[in-house]
């Protein structure tokens, strides 16, 4: 096998496949160096950042740099592809010896770039994917889909509510009905609630000291809480780039910020940033009215119930986040929720579309 000094992918990468990255680790095992330019233009709906970032984590041993590159493509008028060559020699101004890439056009850049051309399974035989597949249709293309991408682009629904209103038995059923459906969808993936976890080793540790304590002996600061929502957050994430195309989670870390109002009186700025950080595409608050309380020995009682639900409420409303409101009984809310979740589903994944491109035939 020929080894070339320094190698070049170029790419949109709207978004990144499994055919990118198997033309990536094959120009990387015959380079010395490879640089990986990732070419994005302002109309796009996946920022350059994104996929300079995907990209990045996907294959460390390259050097990846974006462009915004806002020419419509035509791969047979010379002065198009001038002003393409001024964008792509700005981000890789150094000698190209090879171009590797599965496209049209990749003979009419590696002799620009005065670089020998390299063809990648030009007839994606081993990879039968594209970007233009995946917009269309992303769940079709999961399965082509890197981690990076698929926690991008899962739809995450959280369920929340106060105490003992079901969240944790709904969310576990709706990521079951979903993993029954089989194919894309067996991987459905759960995501419990850290502060549950974290209320538990507190009070294991009040036991610990004093074998007669009990909830109500158990206190906290306001310093846990962000703690609390980060590793939620992080939990959820680890769940979304292993998982399918939907994500059912157990509260959040938007929903920390109202058990912090509960627990301390009033907000926490610290929260309230992480909360931001992502938004949820849906939410499912568990009504108290129908359920029971139950007191599993971390509960303080169902006097406070009406008053976390409506509190959940009302910030959902004043922070502009898709909700919906379940009641009655489990076969009604697990109903009610999966026709929810179902309508998000079917609305899609919408891309902008990319630039025109006049990838005609060549007269002869």
């Amino acid at each position: 096998m020929r080894r070339f000094g320094h190698g070049l992918v170029l790419g949109k990468f709207y978004p990144p496949h499994a055919g990118h990255h198997h033309l990536v680790r094959t120009a990387q095992d015959q380079c010395e160096r490879l640089t990986v330019l990732v070419c994005a233009a302002s109309v796009e709906s996946v920022p350059l950042a994104d996929r300079v970032a995907w990209m990045r984590e996907a294959h460390p041993g390259a050097e990846v740099v974006g462009a915004v590159d806002d020419i419509p493509v035509d791969l047979y008028d010379p002065t198009v592809w001038e002003a393409h060559m001024a964008v792509f020699r700005a981000a890789v101004p150094g000698r190209v010896d090879a171009v590797f890439t599965s496209e049209e056009y990749g003979g009419e850049l590696a002799r620009r770039f005065g670089a020998e051309e390299v063809l990648v399974d030009r007839e994606r035989t081993l990879f039968p994917v594209s970007g233009t597949a995946v917009r269309a249709d992303p769940v079709a293309a999961w399965e082509f889909l890197g981690p990076a991408v698929r926690a991008a682009l899962t739809r995450r629904i959280v369920v929340l509510g106060a105490e003992s209103t079901g969240t944790t038995t709904l969310s576990r059923a709706l990521a079951g009905h979903y993993r029954s459906r089989g194919g894309v969808w067996a991987k459905t993936g759960w995501v419990a609630e850290y502060g549950r976890r974290y209320s538990e080793e507190k009070l294991a540790a009040a036991r610990a000291a004093d074998p007669a304590a009990s909830w109500p002996d158990v206190s906290f600061t306001s310093e846990e809480f962000p703690v609390i929502a980060r590793r939620q957050d992080a939990d959820e994430e680890r769940a979304a780039r292993l998982g399918s195309p939907v994500l059912f989670c157990d509260t959040d870390s938007f929903a920390t910020g109202i058990w912090h109002e509960r627990y301390m009186d009033g907000r926490n700025e610290e929260v309230e940033r992480i909360a931001a950080g992502r938004l949820r595409d849906l939410y499912l608050l568990t009504d108290h009215a129908d359920v029971p309380f139950e007191d599993d020995g971390l509960r303080d009682g169902p006097q406070l119930r009406p008053w976390m639900t409506g509190r959940f409420r009302e910030e959902l409303e004043r922070t502009g986040r898709r909700f919906l409101v379940v009641a009655g009984d489990r076969e009604a809310r697990l109903a009610r929720a999966v026709a929810a979740v179902d309508e998000l589903l079917g609305e899609g994944w919408h891309f902008a579309d990319p630039l025109p491109e006049n990838v005609r035939a060549q007269a002869s």
